[in-house]
């Protein structure tokens, strides 16, 4: 796997549903909050993201794409959402 820069570690490690029946919790990656904020935070285009990240357009994309999905399930199905920190990542988008 190409290593990828990612500007550090989150400042939070979960979200949870403030009411609702406990259900399976969502996993989102630091390459997945790297892209997002890239992308949907600061505006930046998804070349700009990707050479800001070290990685392709591609590899961008599918990060944001698989982020978003995360987060509407969130919303949409109430569930928990998990954020994990660089050290503790093995999936990558």
């Amino acid at each position: 796997m190409k290593p990828r820069m990612l500007r550090g570690p989150s400042d939070y490690s979960s979200f949870s549903p403030s009411s609702g029946a406990p259900s399976e919790p969502l996993t989102l990656d630091p390459d997945e909050v790297e892209a997002l904020r890239l992308v949907d935070y600061l505006g930046l285009n998804q070349e700009e993201a990707a050479q800001s990240m070290g990685v392709s357009r591609g590899t961008v994309w599918r990060c944001v794409d698989s982020g978003r999905r995360k987060l509407i399930s969130m919303v949409i199905e109430g569930r928990p959402l998990n954020v994990t920190n660089v050290d503790d990542s093995h999936d990558n988008c």
